[in-house]
């Protein structure tokens, strides 16, 4: 008799985070805009432009290192004297 995996078994760090995540902050970009990872399953989250923590995706993690380099211009940035 052959056995078959259960394709119907729930992941245990899903299970784990049923009741909310647990974030830590791994990344701040600027005061107003941050990295999250949950410290139980992983899930790694960034605040979105409605202040609302959204997934983190390639795209957003791109999104948040050009905006980290643009601020740390800006603040490096040193008028010409006249």
């Amino acid at each position: 008799m052959e056995i078959t995996p259960n394709k119907t078994r729930v992941r245990f760090s899903s299970l784990m985070c049923a009741l909310g995540h647990d974030y830590m902050i791994t990344k701040t970009i600027t005061p107003y805009l941050k990295e999250y990872k949950c410290c139980k399953c992983g899930r790694e989250v960034t605040d979105g432009i409605d202040g609302q923590l959204k997934q983190l995706t390639e795209k957003e993690r791109i999104v948040n290192e050009c905006v980290s380099a643009f601020v740390r211009k800006k603040h490096n940035y040193v008028k010409p004297a006249v």
